[in-house]
C-alpha cells in the first residue's frame, strides 16, 4: 500500500528479489556440504565467485587463472 501514498515507489520488488535469488536457492543446498568446514571453504569461493561477477570478470577465467599461477607464487609476489 505504501506506493499508493508515495509515486515514487516501486510497486514490485523484482529487482531485488532477482538479485537475492541465488542465495535463496543456495540456503537450502548448503544445509548438505557434510561439514561445517566444508560449508565454510564453499562460502570463500561463492565469495570469490560473486564479487567476480560484482566487478564484471569472468568467474571460470580468473579462478582459473588463480589456481595456475598459486604454486608459483611466493610471498614476494603478493602485494602488500
Amino acid at each position: 500500500m505504501r506506493f499508493l501514498e508515495h509515486g515514487e515507489v516501486e510497486i514490485d520488488n523484482n529487482l531485488v528479489e532477482n538479485a537475492i535469488r541465488p542465495t535463496a536457492v543456495g540456503k537450502k543446498n548448503w544445509l548438505f556440504f557434510g561439514s561445517e568446514e566444508a560449508g565454510a571453504r564453499n562460502a570463500v569461493v561463492y565469495t570469490l565467485i560473486e564479487n567476480c561477477r560484482l566487478h564484471d570478470v569472468e568467474p571460470a577465467a580468473y579462478l582459473k587463472d588463480v589456481l595456475e599461477r598459486l604454486p608459483r607464487t611466493t610471498n614476494q609476489h603478493v602485494p602488500s
